[in-house]
């Protein structure tokens, strides 16, 4: 060959060589220990993923005596309330200053026609706005049926469960053993109320609610009470009670009261609660340095002292008056009486010319 042909084919020998060299130190590096380098990313990636979790841990954990890290206990489960929601009942139906108002009713009082939709009728028909007042009451229900009967018709109702055996879903006859089960339960369970830190007005389903009654309750009582016989002074305990309407502020003097209360019932045992408050007001009232009013039966009236001034009157109970049937018969007639009195001109109204019923199965 030619000395120029030579130089020609030397460049692409070594090329060719050069590109052969690098694919066997390719492949040489590849087949050393493919096993190995797998296993090192491997270990790589759980080593870094393993630091990661006990980083993550390590702010929770906690170091016992010996420098061994434990799992942090769990948090405490609060025990469920023997009172159920009514916490969050009272929440939502409470006025700014944690004033409710309060009925309790059961099965036989949620009937059509019966002593719960006259309560609502009557503040329905009321004046001054008194029907804004039914914003904040709660209704309290006996058995399963007066509270399905209390959701279909309004916003706060509480289902009270006991324990001591009595079916509430009929009426109870006054003073029978049921009955005063009813009635120190209620009692009992007022003093929860003011034990959770709020100041109640109670009422018996079967007290009309005509206007406002709280502009009549005095901001220096500490328990206000309606009267079955008022004496003309408001905070003579010669006074009367009736615990269908009852207003209490929540406060240490009035829970020791209730708590003494509650004793007074085995104290004098087979009286209802209203003859206990009676019997004990002088002594807890002493005691306790505890503000009574006794409300004026002229605004806060009932079937025992009735108020005959309509252009007045606030509330009216049925009270002196024995079973379902006469409280029914009579209210009735109030609301027949209230209507023709809200449809009348002022002149009529103020000229008296509309009066109550009288006489009826109770009121007289």
């Amino acid at each position: 060959m030619k000395g120029g042909d030579v130089s020609s084919i030397s460049p692409l020998v070594s090329f060719v060589l050069g590109a052969a060299m690098a694919t066997v130190c390719v492949l040489f590096f590849m087949s050393a220990s493919p096993t190995r380098r797998l296993a090192d990313i491997s270990a790589f990636s759980s080593g870094n993923a393993t630091n990661d979790l006990r980083l993550a841990s390590s702010d929770n954990a906690v170091a016992d005596g010996n420098g061994e890290v434990t799992a942090p206990a769990p948090a405490p489960v609060e025990a469920p309330s023997p009172w159920g929601d009514l916490e969050e009942v009272l929440r939502r139906a409470a006025t700014k200053d944690r004033t409710v108002i309060m009925t309790q009713i059961n099965a036989a009082w949620t009937r059509p026609g019966s002593l719960l939709d006259l309560f609502f009728e009557s503040f329905r028909t009321g004046e001054g706005g008194v029907a804004r007042l039914l914003d904040h009451l709660v209704i309290v229900t006996m058995d399963p049926a007066a509270y399905q009967g209390c959701q279909a018709v309004h916003r706060h109702c509480y289902f009270l469960r006991t324990s001591n055996g009595v079916d509430y879903r009929s009426e109870k006859m006054f003073m029978s053993k049921d009955y005063l089960e009813m009635m120190w339960g209620r009692n009992r369970f007022q003093q929860t109320v003011l034990e959770l830190g709020y100041n109640f007005l109670f009422t018996d389903v079967d007290v009309m609610w005509f206007r406002d009654p709280f502009r009549h309750i005095s901001m220096a009582a500490d328990i206000a009470i309606s009267s079955d016989v008022y004496m003309g002074d408001p905070y003579s305990l010669r006074n009367f009670p009736n615990g269908g309407f009852l207003f209490v502020r929540s406060s240490a003097k009035t829970i020791d009261f209730y708590r003494a209360w509650q004793q007074g019932r085995w104290r004098f045992f087979g009286k209802h609660e209203q003859d206990v408050f009676n019997l004990i007001k002088h002594d807890m009232a002493a005691k306790l340095d505890l503000a009574i009013q006794f409300l004026d039966t002229t605004y806060i009236s009932g079937f025992c002292q009735l108020s005959k001034d309509l252009n007045k009157i606030c509330t009216l109970h049925a009270n002196c008056c024995v079973g379902l049937g006469a409280k029914l018969h009579d209210l009735r007639g109030v609301l027949d009486v209230w209507r023709n009195y809200t449809a009348g001109t002022t002149e009529e109204r103020r000229a008296g010319k509309f009066q109550w019923k009288l006489p009826g199965i109770c009121i007289h």
